[in-house]
């Protein structure tokens, strides 16, 4: 992923503490670098870490819950109750399952849009999350959600008919926060943890939505991202209810001196081509989060004109309960193949503009482009090796198309962030010597918390049969 995207065969990637010294071919390296360890990687393609753009790590533990609804539906009567009856030791039994899932399929940074009800976490539990991000050795950035400004009547009857759906469900009340407050609560959070852990973690201010925040607390979001040399992100443009306004999102976030090489937006699922020479013209950078638009019928982000463009583009695999998964792998095929369906283009979206999307465009989109996603002498040491040893990733010849349209995500055996091994022999011991019972954990915490939010009857609906015209199952 350097600028030539340059393909070593036989190399080898020469790592002093938390930096790359060198790639090149692995006899040169070998002859000019005596390691202290060697990780065997023959037989396998070498990457940069994957960047995950845009995730909610604590809706992991939601998985079933609100399946087969449309995004308020789903947000209102589903994650809102849910995330609101965690308590921290939940919090932190989700990050690690998150973690441990993430680091299987080569994560290495993730960008957590934070806040279950549209506003950031407590003191405790941000605590006890970036405690586990640190244990399992991850590149984490907190950005911090607030709603300062109360949405408008026609978006509050359109709320509350959602919430007549479920009247069974512990709907938790949610205001919109003082401006001041908001900004004063992130610039403590961002003097308190950016650049803990080694500098592996970061803060950054998320007005949580466009259009839940005012004009003066998205100016002032940006101001204090540059003031702190951060980015800022929020949600914008996902589906047709957020863009009923005359106005667009991107043209409110534009008016409002949100928009700007600071700024990273999820979704643009709903953009014009006008919205789209804005973010270019702005530098404004936008994650795809391809697998959740599709499960909640939010639609798919416009990809080729947003690269055409030169929008920086990133890959997010957001709700773990929409996707399923946290799998960028997987998410790799699917925003090829759904943008090649779409457009009727085989080439709208290739191989190797989706790996870059999870590498050096995914670290563009988060300010990173600098230090991360791509290996480069200078750049942090951040490493997947993926076993190519597998039937179903022999005879293609080209490492894009193999680990894009081929891979399933369980052929990374060994994962290195900032220089250390953080993943190999399929565990991942900062999670796992950590919660050595988690899986059981996390099972018994989610249907604890389900019950606690009156959810049991939004869990996957009974399996039947279904009928052909005569009749017959």
């Amino acid at each position: 992923m350097d600028p030539s995207r340059t393909v070593v065969k036989d190399g080898a990637v020469a790592i002093d503490g938390g930096t790359i010294r060198a790639v090149g071919p692995v006899d040169e390296l070998t002859a000019a670098h005596d390691a202290d360890r060697v990780v065997d990687a023959r037989g396998h393609v070498v990457l940069p870490g994957f960047i995950n753009a845009h995730v909610h790590v604590a809706d992991i533990l939601s998985r079933g819950f609100g399946k087969r609804r449309r995004l308020y539906d789903w947000l209102f009567n589903a994650k809102r109750p849910f995330v609101a009856a965690m308590d921290a030791d939940d919090h932190a039994v989700a990050a690690a399952l998150y973690c441990a899932e993430s680091l299987q399929g080569g994560i290495t940074t993730f960008v957590e849009n934070a806040g279950g009800t549209g506003t950031g976490y407590d003191d405790d539990v941000i605590a006890r999350k970036l405690a586990v991000y640190e244990a399992a050795g991850v590149r984490n950035i907190y950005a911090h959600g607030f709603l300062d400004e109360a949405s408008d009547d026609a978006l509050d009857a359109y709320v509350r008919t959602q919430l007549r759906k479920e009247s069974d469900v512990v709907h938790p009340e949610s205001e919109p926060v003082d401006t001041d407050e908001a900004i004063s609560r992130t610039e403590s959070l961002i003097e308190r943890y950016h650049g803990t852990s080694d500098g592996r973690q970061s803060v950054w201010p998320a007005p949580y939505l466009a259009w839940g925040v005012s004009a003066e607390g998205l100016e002032r979001a940006y101001d204090l991202a540059e003031r702190y040399d951060v980015m800022t992100t929020t949600h914008a443009a996902e589906t047709p209810e957020q863009e009923r306004h005359l106005a667009s999102s991107i043209e409110h976030l534009d008016a409002a001196g949100y928009l700007g090489e600071r700024t990273l937006l999820g979704h643009c699922v709903q953009v014009s081509e006008r919205d789209i020479g804005l973010l270019a013209r702005s530098n404004t950078s936008v994650s795809h989060n391809i697998a959740t638009n599709l499960a909640l019928g939010s639609g798919v982000a416009p990809v080729p004109s947003l690269l055409s463009s030169g929008v920086a583009v990133g890959l997010g695999t957001d709700n773990s309960c929409q996707n399923d998964t946290t799998s960028v792998i997987a998410d790799m095929r699917l925003a090829a193949l759904s943008h090649q369906g779409k457009t009727g283009d085989p080439a709208a979206v290739t191989a190797e503009r989706v790996l870059e999307m999870a590498t050096i465009r995914g670290a563009r989109a988060i300010g990173r482009g600098d230090d991360l996603g791509s290996l480069e002498a200078g750049k942090r040491a951040d490493v997947v090796c993926l076993d190519t040893s597998f039937a179903h990733l022999r005879a293609e010849p080209n490492p894009a198309a193999c680990v894009v349209y081929q891979a399933l995500g369980h052929e990374v055996d060994t994962v290195v962030c900032d220089g250390r091994v953080v993943y190999e022999d399929g565990r991942a011991p900062g999670v796992v010597d950590r919660y050595p019972e988690l899986a059981a954990e996390a099972d018994r915490r989610a249907s604890t918390i389900a019950d606690r939010a009156g959810l049991d009857a939004l869990g996957d609906a009974e399996w039947s049969p279904s009928l052909s015209p005569s009749g017959s199952s």
